[in-house]
């Protein structure tokens, strides 16, 4: 049975955040990889997409963290510049100190700081729900360039109906996963082809099976 623990303070250079550690049973632990996902811009952790992917990937023996940066747990509405939100991701996956294969990823914001810092980490894949390809109606503003620059295998989660970048903005050859219906916040219709838990559940289907083929090639 896999196991919640309590939110932990990360100091970072722009104050404290918090992490919270999904652990998976012990018999099915596997110890060489974990997954750090940090939020978006306009929210917190609490998401759809990043608690349903907590809550399920520990089951298939995958750690899982959840990092909440400073001006959330500050309590404010705005993000602080992308610079702050790379600085934050930097100091969980230090307070997190999982010693085999990392993923790191997140959601819109969250997921192009994923992309900027992957190498840096020393990461073997970056899981990008929602990238923000560009601002909404803008794009000519395309931010392609920090996905192809995750320098590491890179999963794009992205909604059908994502204004922020559709799936067919995409290169050719980005390893794409279409939420069928899904919005930015990857919500799904509710007269849609599938229910929002349904969708939940193929994304997290999805990711598994990405992390699987990672762990065993992080073990060769």
């Amino acid at each position: 049975m896999s196991e919640a623990r309590p939110w932990q303070r990360v100091e970072t250079p722009r104050g404290p955040g918090r992490l919270r550690v999904y652990e998976p049973d012990p018999a099915q632990r596997d110890g060489r990889l974990a997954l750090l996902l940090s939020h978006g811009a306009g929210t917190g952790p609490e998401t759809v997409d990043l608690l349903a992917l907590a809550e399920a990937l520990p089951k298939a023996g995958f750690r899982v963290a959840l990092f909440e940066q400073p001006w959330r747990t500050a309590g404010r509405k705005v993000a602080t510049p992308p610079p702050s939100l790379d600085e934050g991701l930097l100091a969980a996956a230090q307070a997190f100190g999982h010693s085999g294969a990392l993923v790191v990823g997140g959601r819109s914001a969250g997921a192009r700081s994923a992309a900027r810092c992957a190498s840096a980490l020393g990461a073997v894949g970056c899981l990008a729900l929602s990238f923000p390809l560009h601002p909404p109606g803008r794009s000519e503003r395309s931010r392609v360039e920090e996905l192809t620059g995750s320098g590491v295998p890179t999963l794009v989660a992205q909604g059908e109906r994502d204004p922020m970048g559709r799936p067919e903005e995409f290169p050719a050859g980005t390893d794409l996963y279409v939420v069928p219906g899904g919005d930015h916040s990857l919500k799904v219709p509710k007269r849609g082809v599938l229910s929002q838990d349904q969708a939940m559940a193929d994304l997290c289907e999805r990711v598994e099976r990405w992390l699987s083929t990672l762990a065993r090639k992080s073990r060769e």
